[in-house]
């Protein structure tokens, strides 16, 4: 394998790479708390408002539907028209959504705009990972993806700790509206930093395959490193959707958590998860560094973050809250580390043009994926009140997922 610190066209890395990266990170943590205000304030939403179950549910469904559909086409403009502009309008947009809730008072508006919301979201991922294949050397794109997936793990972290005390204080009409404002603060500041069209050449990379349009969808369904990718989100994003919705109401029913007891342990989950992100990241880097394989690299960090999985069924045994809560939190710290090494892939497998279009097909699948989880957990937990099925889902999911991919997964070195 060629040296990594040397590219085919004598470029060198970005000198404001990790600038952009931290305005990706917090972009994605911008994304999960426009995404998280709502399910916040359900509860007094749906007091104040009228709502029944079967109206949350549907404006729920309207989101993660329009989210999953949109990624494709979300992707495939951002390659056709850029990371700076691609990305400016989808934060752009998903952040007026967002505002607009503040606008609607029916079941039926909040629909409409969580679907908005939805379909602009979708431009997240995409646009970041094409920014990190643009301006990180191949050695440094997993790290990379790690540092910004876990805004995923902060938005997450944050919405909790402050959209609460911002409804009590100023309303929800207004909550809606400050959180929505942060995404054009955030362009203010992304459409100066990101300028020009400099990207990494690594000695691996063919500079004749970045000419041109990008793959179709048909071109792409024809390769089995598409195949690889969608398996690999699609035995992963499931799982994650799984806990994102289903981990309080989990502790709570098998620990007796009440609302006000849940934010320490949900932290220690989720400040595992972020560290598990930059893990994922930083292990291939290294095995890089001292002339591993790229695949080699690839696959093993991934093999453990399988592996790591596989014990986050005994949380259902009532072994202790907080043996639970380290279980799941490696379990979901796995993940992280998985999903930044699927982020890599990507650049990987695919020259630059067609990134982000490949990043929103395998993750438009693992939605749907997350859509049928979803109904599978409601079904399972309504007919037999346990979790237990479910987590053996989940123990197993990845290391099946990895076994697939093993076979999949062309030469990385020659690709």
């Amino acid at each position: 394998m060629p040296p990594l610190s040397t590219s085919s066209a004598g470029q060198q890395p970005s000198s404001n790479r990790w600038v952009i990266c931290a305005m990706l990170f917090t972009a994605t943590t911008i994304n999960y708390l426009d995404r998280q205000v709502l399910s916040l304030l359900a509860p007094d939403l749906q007091r104040t408002l009228g709502w029944g179950e079967k109206d949350y549910a549907h404006i729920v469904t309207a989101f993660q539907a329009s989210y999953a559909l949109a990624l494709v086409a979300a992707g495939h403009l951002i390659d056709r028209f850029g990371v700076r502009l691609g990305y400016s309008v989808s934060v752009g947009m998903w952040s007026l959504a967002a505002i607009g809730h503040a606008l609607v008072s029916s079941a039926f508006g909040f629909g409409v705009m969580r679907a908005l919301l939805g379909a602009f979201e979708a431009g997240n991922f995409p646009a970041a990972i094409k920014a990190v294949a643009e301006r990180f050397p191949r050695h440094e794109r997993a790290l990379a993806n790690g540092i910004f997936n876990t805004g995923s793990v902060a938005g997450a972290i944050i919405a909790p700790l402050s959209v609460p005390w911002m409804a009590a204080a100023w309303g929800w009409q207004a909550t809606f509206v400050v959180i929505g404002v942060l995404g054009f603060i955030w362009i203010l500041f992304w459409w100066p930093i990101y300028r020009g069209s400099q990207v990494v050449a690594d000695a691996n990379d063919k500079p004749e395959a970045e000419v041109g349009e990008p793959l179709s969808i048909r071109q792409l369904l024809g390769k089995r490193a598409t195949w690889a990718l969608i398996v690999a989100r699609l035995c992963s994003d499931p799982i994650w959707w799984f806990f994102l919705f289903w981990l309080a109401k989990f502790l709570d029913r098998t620990y007796g958590l009440k609302l006000t007891e849940m934010s320490l342990p949900l932290v220690a989950i989720y400040g595992l998860a972020a560290l598990g992100s930059v893990a994922g990241g930083w292990a291939p880097r290294q095995l890089l560094l001292r002339g591993v394989g790229l695949r080699t690299a690839r696959l093993g960090t991934m093999l453990i973050c399988a592996l790591a999985v596989v014990p986050v069924t005994l949380a259902v045994r009532e072994v202790g809250l907080w043996t639970a809560v380290m279980l799941i939190g490696i379990a979901m710290a796995a993940h992280c580390a998985w999903i930044s090494n699927t982020f890599a892939l990507v650049s990987d497998l695919f020259p630059r043009r067609s990134v982000a279009t490949v990043a929103g097909l395998s993750g438009m699948v693992g939605s749907l994926g997350g859509m049928v989880m979803a109904q599978v957990a409601g079904q399972v937990l309504e007919s037999t009140g346990s979790y237990l099925p479910l987590f053996l889902i989940a123990s197993a999911s990845y290391l099946c997922g990895w076994i697939i991919i093993r076979f999949l997964l062309p030469r990385l070195e020659n690709n």
